[in-house]
C-alpha cells in the first residue's frame, strides 16, 4: 500500500485495502481508458487481477466468487463497460450476491464542463448510467471529493454486507492517486449489531412453545439462508432435532444430505408422494431464507401452508398471519441457544427416504436425462463446487446426492443463460483461495446453447490454472426453450461447434485438449469417460461432451412439453 505519511493513503489504496480486509483476494474486470490509472494500483496492493474476456462475464464471475467468499469486486469503464456488465449485476441483486462494481469514469474537469467525450451520448450528461445502476444495486456512491472518500467507501461496503446485494462505486479518472485519510483503516467494517427489540422475548417464547409441542414437524431450508448467514444455526437444528428436513431448489447443498433426516429437494406433486403427504400434514414447518419465486417453488406449488409455518428472513419472522419486523439474523442464533433439545419430540412417523432402484441400462443405449445425473453422481467428492446451468442441467442437478461439504449453484430466479461458465471461474477461484492447502475442483454441467453465450471464459479458466471438469450436454440447441414453446422451430437451434477443440483454441498447452476431452454417445462411453484418470484426478480444464436427444426433458419441463404436444394435436 502506497502511503505518503502515517495519516493518508491514495484513494485506490484505501479502497483496495478495505476490500482485502473483507476477504477479497482477486478482482475481476476489463481495462478501459477511464479505469487504467486505477488498475495501476491493483497489483501493488496485493490483489490478484483477473482480466475477463468481457464485462458481462466479469460480473458473472464476480457473482460466483461472492457466493463463496462473501464479497467480490469488479472494475469496468464508464458507459460501454458498465452497461455490458449490468445484466450480471442485476442477477446478483436478484439472487443476493454482494458484488462491488467499481466504475472508472471521465475525470472531474470533463464532467464539470459537460465535455462531449467518448463513451457518452455526446450530450454532456454524465449521470444517466449511475441512475441505471441505482435500480440494480443496494447502494451507490461517487468518489469525487477526497474529504469524504473514506466514509463513502465504508458506507457502501457495509451496505453490501448488510443486504448481500451489489453496490456501485464511481471513481473519476483523476481520483485514484488523490490522497485521503487513512484513519478509518484501523477499524474493520462490520455489519451493525442488531438491537434487541422490546417484543423479542415474547416472540421467542411463542416460537419455542410451538417447537416443543409439534408432533409432525419439518424444516425447510431455502436459498437466502446463505446470504443471511445462518447456515451454522440451521445445521445445528437439523442435527439436534432429527426433524425431517427438505430444501428448495436454491437451498440444495446448504445442509448435509447424508444426515438420515435430510431428504433433499422438495418437489411437491412432482416428487415422492410420501414426502408431499408428510409436508401437507405437518403441524409445524420452520422455513429459513425464504425465496418465493416461481422457479424456486416449481410454479408456487411447494410453498408451505402459512397457517402451520414459521418463516425466518433477514429482517423479520412470520408466524402464521403475524409478521414481526426488525428482527435480525442474530435472533435465530438466540433462538437456537435458548432451546432445550431434550424437550423436542422426534416425529413418530417420518416419511421414508426415496429409494430409486438401480436400473440396468443397455451399454449402447442413448444417454437420457432421467438417468444421467445419478450415473455421474459418484464422480462428485467432498469439497467440490457443482454448478448446473439454466436448462435441463438445472433440473437434473436436483437429483444429485451431494457429498458432505459440497456446494451446488443451480439456476434460481434470474436465469440468464450462460451465467454458469463465468460463475464457475469465480467460484473455483474463491474455493482455491479459501482452501490454499487442499486440492479443490469445480464441476460444471452446461448445455451447448448456454455455452455459446460465454464460452470465451474457458480461456480465463485455463490461464488461471483452475481445476474444472465440464460436462457439456449437447442436445442440439435450446432444449428448455423447446419445452416451453416452439419445439420444432429453427430459432431454438444453435450452430454446431467442434467442442473437442475448445481447450486448444482457448489456450491450453499443446496436446492438453486431446488428453482431457472425451465424448459420450451411449452409457458405455459415458462410463469409460468417468473412469478416466484425467476426469477423476486430472488437473486443469477437462471436458466430457454428452450427446442427448433434443426433446429429452424431465420433471416440470416434461409436464410443460407434454402440454405443448397435446395442444398441437388438439
Amino acid at each position: 500500500m502506497t502511503k505518503s505519511d502515517g495519516a493518508t493513503v491514495t484513494l485506490a489504496d484505501y479502497l483496495f485495502t478495505r476490500l482485502q480486509q473483507l476477504g477479497v483476494k482477486s478482482i475481476f474486470g476489463v481495462p478501459g481508458d477511464y479505469n487504467l490509472r486505477l488498475l495501476d494500483y491493483v497489483d501493488p496492493s496485493g490483489l490478484h487481477w483477473v482480466g475477463t474476456c468481457n464485462e458481462l462475464n466479469a460480473a458473472y464471475a464476480a457473482d460466483g466468487y461472492a457466493r463463496l467468499a462473501g464479497l467480490s469486486a469488479m472494475i469496468t469503464t464508464f458507459g460501454v463497460g458498465e452497461l455490458s456488465a449490468i445484466n450480471g449485476i442485476a442477477g446478483a441483486y436478484a439472487e443476493r450476491a454482494p458484488v462491488v462494481h467499481i466504475v472508472g469514469t471521465p475525470p472531474r474537469p470533463s464532467q464539470e464542463s459537460r465535455a462531449l467525450v467518448h463513451h457518452t451520448f455526446a450530450d454532456g450528461e454524465y449521470r444517466r448510467f449511475a441512475a441505471m445502476h441505482a435500480h440494480v444495486t443496494i447502494a451507490q456512491t461517487n468518489l469525487n471529493d477526497p474529504r469524504t472518500v473514506p466514509e463513502q467507501i465504508d458506507t457502501v461496503l457495509q451496505q453490501a454486507l448488510i443486504h448481500n446485494r451489489p453496490v456501485y462505486i464511481e471513481i473519476p479518472d483523476d481520483m485514484p492517486g488523490v490522497l485521503v485519510s487513512a484513519a478509518n483503516l484501523t477499524t474493520n467494517i462490520q455489519r451493525p449489531a442488531a438491537p434487541t427489540t422490546a417484543q423479542e422475548s415474547t416472540i421467542l417464547t411463542r416460537i419455542v412453545d410451538r417447537i416443543y409441542t409439534a408432533k409432525q414437524p419439518l424444516i425447510l431450508v431455502d436459498g437466502e439462508s446463505r446470504a443471511i448467514g445462518i447456515l451454522d444455526e440451521i445445521n445445528t437444528l437439523v442435527h439436534q432435532t432429527s426433524w425431517p428436513t427438505f430444501t428448495t431448489v436454491s437451498g440444495k447443498g446448504l445442509v448435509d444430505e447424508h444426515q438420515p433426516n435430510v431428504y433433499g429437494n422438495y418437489a411437491g406433486r412432482l416428487g415422492d408422494p410420501n414426502h408431499k403427504t408428510y409436508f401437507d400434514q405437518a403441524d409445524l414447518i420452520l422455513e429459513f431464507g425464504l425465496h418465493a419465486t416461481d422457479t424456486n417453488t416449481l410454479g408456487f406449488q411447494t410453498l408451505p401452508n402459512p397457517a402451520t409455518s414459521i418463516t425466518f428472513t433477514d429482517r423479520a419472522v412470520r408466524i402464521g398471519d403475524d409478521t414481526y419486523r426488525d428482527l435480525s439474523p442474530a435472533f435465530i442464533t438466540r433462538l437456537v441457544q435458548s432451546l432445550d433439545f431434550g424437550r423436542i419430540s422426534k416425529p413418530t412417523n417420518p416419511p421414508q427416504k426415496t429409494v430409486i432402484p438401480t436400473e440396468s441400462l443397455p451399454p449402447t443405449g442413448r444417454i437420457t436425462q432421467k438417468h444421467f445425473y445419478r450415473r455421474v453422481n459418484s464422480l462428485l467428492r467432498p469439497g467440490d463446487v457443482v454448478l448446473t446451468e439454466t436448462g435441463t442441467a438445472s433440473y437434473g442437478g436436483r437429483d444429485f446426492t451431494l457429498p458432505t461439504g459440497t456446494r451446488l449453484f443451480g439456476a434460481i430466479t434470474w436465469l440468464s443463460i450462460g451465467y454458469m461458465l463465468p460463475a464457475t471461474l469465480g467460484a473455483a477461484l474463491a474455493q482455491r483461495e479459501l482452501n490454499p492447502n487442499t486440492p479443490t475442483r469445480a464441476v460444471l454441467f452446461i448445455g451447448d446453447g448456454s455455452l455459446q453465450m460465454t464460452v470465451q471464459e474457458l480461456s480465463t479458466i485455463i490461464r488461471e490454472k483452475l481445476d474444472v471438469v465440464i460436462f457439456l450436454l449437447n442436445n442440439e440447441g435450446y432444449t428448455i426453450e423447446r419445452a416451453i414453446h416452439g419445439r420444432k422451430q429453427a430459432y431454438n437451434d444453435v450452430a454446431r461447434w467442434r467442442h473437442h477443440l475448445a481447450a486448444d483454441f482457448f489456450g491450453a498447452e499443446e496436446g492438453h485438449g486431446a488428453r482431457n476431452s472425451f465424448t459420450a454417445n451411449n452409457w458405455a462411453e459415458l462410463d469409460e469417460a468417468l473412469q478416466q484418470d484425467a476426469i477423476q484426478n486430472g488437473k486443469g480444464l477437462r471436458w466430457v461432451e454428452v450427446f442427448m436427444e433434443k426433446e429429452d426433458v424431465e420433471g416440470l419441463l416434461r409436464v410443460i412439453l407434454e402440454k405443448q404436444i397435446a395442444a398441437e394435436k388438439a
